[in-house]
């Protein structure tokens, strides 16, 4: 009975992260699925307890003045006896590798694509990192409510820019301010729009008979026709839905609606809960591990710091592969090949964090409270000896020397430096010649973030000076003993570093000089990630 119910627990899970570009309407989407869930009561209360949340962090005060969301949350619900894990990632570009890195700890996701805007670059680049692991996508449309463009366009545009093959499950009628309603394809019926709906839940009219003459009384004549032709034009252009093309990452169902009005959102996550994924087996480099194992394994993809500034304590985040995680057990960190016990590890329900009395299954996420013990991708297991890979370092687009503006803290910067590097806030980059410390990132908010949380949680103040590097690479050769490679080191004397793990890097200052370094040594394997496949 034991193993049934472990089973069940796992087939209950779906952890799915939402990804978009800014302002497509991703936090309103993730609040009227949790307003479905139950585990919020009212529209609004996720923008509310941002504000009361953040009052609570010192660091979040950025976050705060810009409104952007930095940090990637984790909110959890129950919805038809299926619990939800969301990942809500940063839209915000400076931080897409916090994206990147939660891309790792979901089992599917969805994309959220603003009707008037259409496809932009931010989710280009996400979904791409989808494409390439085969996650799972379905796609949302948005703001239907505003003028935006012809549904037959944004499909083509979601089908050229972002390479998917998709099929629409359900279809708007009308859009903007001629906007009537949805036809949902996946459950064959109609839902008709009104402005009103906002914190009300609205439920679809059965509808098997499109040709009936009560099809003209709902929705106007005009309408009615067009709906009938629209819908004929998608039977024909686009693929009948096949869940397993789905699961493969090969076939991606498409949504309409207005996340703001709660319009279309309950189809989407009626059909999500029927088609996602439950937890997914996961490579880890000795072995693939499925989530019906026994013994617990999971990664840590996600520091988050001061959580609470009384404390200065850091939560890590933990995505669990298998097994089940229970507090007050030793698990191994393998890193560090040592026991660790938790005695109050943290799960997430609806918008609040609480101590985990129960266990923790495959595909939740358990928030551990970490005193400097891990990094972005350490392992826990029960004791077997596993490296979960896939969490990858991206070249930075920005570089600039960190020098210490207060000597008499130099212990304190170094402190801070080395912790929010852990976090994966930006890289660390040691220059071979003179020691000098170079810090990459994404984004230029992060050189603000850095510095103000240097001062505010270590005590410690510092400057940049700019460093004129175009792309940082990552060094392979078959011979470090060949001519060659000794060669390469010696003429690029002056561009080579040591990342946080003591990899070699070439900070190539141009993409003349790389490109030359590509072709005099062509042993020499430069690559953009500090993970090569």
């Amino acid at each position: 009975m034991e193993r049934m119910s472990f089973t069940q627990e796992i087939e209950k899970r779906r952890t799915f992260g939402i990804i978009s570009h800014p302002d497509a309407g991703k936090t309103t989407l993730t609040e009227k699925l949790l307003l479905f869930g139950g585990a919020i009561q009212e529209a609004g209360a996720v923008k509310n307890n941002k504000i009361k949340k953040t009052a609570t962090s010192d660091f979040m005060e950025i976050e705060r003045q810009r409104g952007i969301s930095v940090a990637t949350s984790v909110l959890a619900f129950y919805y038809k006896d299926k619990k939800i894990n969301i990942l809500d990632t940063p839209g915000h570009k400076d931080f897409a590798e916090d994206t990147f890195r939660t891309l790792t700890a979901v089992d599917s996701v969805i994309v959220v694509i603003d009707v008037a805007k259409g496809v932009e670059e931010q989710t280009e680049k996400l979904v791409e990192v989808c494409r390439m692991r085969h996650i799972p996508m379905i796609v949302f449309i948005n703001k239907l409510d505003r003028e935006g463009k012809d549904a037959f366009d944004l499909l083509d545009e979601v089908e050229s820019k972002l390479k998917l093959t998709v099929t629409p499950l359900s279809f708007p009628i009308g859009m903007g301010h001629d906007f009537k309603g949805i036809y949902n394809i996946y459950e064959r019926n109609i839902n008709l729009f009104t402005a009103e709906s906002k914190t009300k839940i609205s439920e679809g009219q059965a509808f098997e008979d499109l040709h009936s003459k009560e099809l003209e009384t709902l929705i106007g004549e005009s309408h009615a026709t067009q709906l009938r032709e629209e819908l004929e034009l998608v039977s024909g252009v686009y693929p009948p839905f096949d869940r397993d093309a789905y699961l493969e990452g090969e076939l991606q169902p498409v949504f309409f609606g207005s996340a703001l009005n709660n319009f279309g959102v309950r189809e989407l996550l009626d059909c999500f809960i029927a088609i996602a994924p439950s937890p997914r087996p996961k490579s880890a480099e000795e072995r693939l591990v499925r989530p019906e194992e026994t013994d617990m394994t999971g990664f840590v993809f996600k520091i988050h710091a001061n959580m609470d500034p009384k404390h200065r304590d850091r939560l890590a985040f933990l995505k669990i592969v298998s097994g089940t995680f229970k507090r007050n057990t030793p698990y191994l960190h393998i890193r560090h090949n040592k026991k660790l016990k938790f005695s109050s590890p943290n799960a997430f329900f609806g918008d609040k964090k609480q101590i985990v009395d129960t266990s923790s299954y495959p595909g939740d996420i358990v928030g551990l409270h970490d005193t400097g013990n891990f990094k972005i991708g350490d392992t826990l297991t029960e004791g077997e000896l596993l490296h979960y890979k896939g969490i990858p370092s991206f070249s930075p687009e920005h570089f600039r020397y960190i020098n210490n503006a207060d000597p008499m803290k130099s212990k304190q910067l170094a402190k801070g430096i080395d912790q929010l590097m852990d976090e994966g806030v930006a890289q660390l980059f040691t220059l071979d010649l003179n020691g000098r410390k170079v810090i990459g990132t994404v984004g230029a908010l992060q050189y603000e973030v850095i510095q103000y949380r240097l001062e505010h949680e270590y005590g410690a103040k510092c400057t940049y000076e700019p460093f004129p590097v175009h792309k940082a690479c990552w060094v392979a050769t078959e011979d470090e003993k060949s001519e060659e490679f000794l060669d390469f080191l010696r003429v690029k004397q002056k561009y080579m570093a040591k990342d946080k793990k003591g990899q070699t890097v070439f900070l190539a200052d141009s993409h003349f000089s790389l490109e030359m370094a590509r072709q005099k040594y062509p042993s020499v394997k430069l690559h953009f990630t500090s993970e090569y496949e």
